[in-house]
This record gives C-alpha cells, structure tokens and sequence, in this order.
C-alpha cells in the first residue's frame, strides 16, 4: 500500500507530531482567509483541538489583489494575539506572508526591502495557478542572492506541471524547500492535485508540511480519517521541519 493508498484509517491525523503550521490566512479582513475577528478566533480554536500549538499565519502579497505590506501584517498579527489572549485560546501566534513571485516582488527585491519570513531566511512563495512564470527562475536567484531560502508554497498545486515533472526536479536543484498543503492527500483540491503530491512525495521532496487554513471547509477537511497514515509516513521520512519552527 503506497503512501496515498485508498485505505484509510479510522483515526484522525495526529496534528501535534507537526507542532506548528506554517501556512495559513488567519489574520481577518486583508485577503481570501479569514473574513472577520470571530471568525479567525473559531479557526485558531479548531487548530488548537486539532493538536497545534503554534500557527505562522501568512496574508497573500499578491499586488494585482491584496496589496498587503509587512507593516500592515504584522499590525494586524498583534490584534489577533490580543484577541486569542482575550478569548482563552492556548497558541502561539507568529506572521509572515505568502508572497506571489510578481513585478511587486521583483521591485522589494529590487529595492532591498526586507520580506517577512516563516523562520529565519525562509520566505513562502507561490507563482500562478493556471500558467508558468517565464520570470519564476529570475526572481528565485535573486532572492537567493539577498540571503532568502524560498520554500515553495503547495508545488502540487501546479497542474500544468503534470507534463513537466523535471520542473520539480530544477527547483530542488537551485535548493527551494517544497511545503505541501496537507488537505492534498485527500482529495481536497481533487484527483490531479493529488497525484502531484504523490508524485513529489515519493521523490522525499517534501520540507514541511501546511494547512493552507482559509475558512471552516478546509478545518473540517483536516478531520479526514484520510489524512493519519500518509501524515505518519511523511514524517517518519525524517525530512519534514516543522518542528524547527
């Protein structure tokens, strides 16, 4: 039975092996993920039950549609902790972003602004979902060149890879970290999506391992029976880092 065989276990994933998640939208009102206080506060609470103990939410800086900026987030992170201090809520709350490698990058790059990162030089980027980046390569080298490690946010994700698996083989070559969206293994984002993550699973290409977290449909997916065998076997890979978070 391979790593996203069809039997499932009748338990649920055991979260609190992983510790921290790193990639989340938990900071209401500044881009897809959470759209409200109450309803941030409800999804921090579920990670906790879930087993989590520390969660680096990361806001899209995605110019054409969040402008976001590391001033705005990191502002906002401290409403959230007062809040999740108010409420009770057990868990450490850090920030970064998730960065789309866009012109906008390119310019903070270019104008040596500093990028919020998940742990010491990591950054978290993503590219386009529905086509290559011909400036992908470009700015991956230059943010190397400023001292960043980019970890590349749900390469699964990237269906039109499907025919162009070396792709994944080039990135790890120039040394990207590769973070998988957990609900992948399940089906989430459906059979293509999955496949992908097979596929770079069995290559032990995966670093770390996210929730992606947005709103309460992708909490309940993290409940899957589906996800506690191939979490386990992830992490007895020994190359999973979240606990160095």
């Amino acid at each position: 039975m391979g790593l996203f065989g069809k039997k499932k276990n009748v338990e649920k994933a055991d979260f609190s092996l992983l510790k921290t998640d790193m990639h989340s939208h938990l900071i209401p009102g500044i881009d897809d993920g959470a759209k409200d206080m109450d309803t941030s506060l409800e999804l921090i609470r579920g990670m906790q039950e879930l087993g989590y103990s520390k969660i680096i939410t990361t806001p899209h800086i995605l110019w054409d549609m969040y402008k976001n900026t590391s001033e705005v987030i990191l502002e906002k992170l401290e409403l959230v902790r007062a809040a999740v201090k108010e409420a009770g809520i057990k868990m450490e709350i850090q920030a970064a972003a998730e960065y789309f490698l866009d012109e906008h990058v390119e310019e903070l790059l270019a104008e040596k602004k500093p990028l919020l990162t998940i742990h010491k030089n990591w950054v978290l980027c993503e590219f386009s979902l529905a086509y290559p980046s011909h400036s992908l390569k470009s700015i991956l080298f230059d943010m190397q060149m400023q001292g960043y490690q980019p970890v590349i946010a749900h390469p699964e994700r990237y269906i039109y890879l499907e025919n162009n698996k070396t792709f994944y083989d080039e990135l790890k070559d120039i040394g990207c970290l590769f973070q998988l969206n957990l609900p992948s293994i399940d089906g989430f984002y459906g059979k293509s999506v999955k496949e992908l993550a097979q596929y770079i699973a069995k290559k032990n290409y995966y670093d770390l391992i996210g929730t992606d977290l947005h709103n309460d449909r992708y909490l309940q997916a993290l409940h899957s029976p589906g996800l506690a065998t191939p979490l386990k076997k992830l992490l007895d890979t020994g190359k999973i880092r979240n606990l160095e978070l």
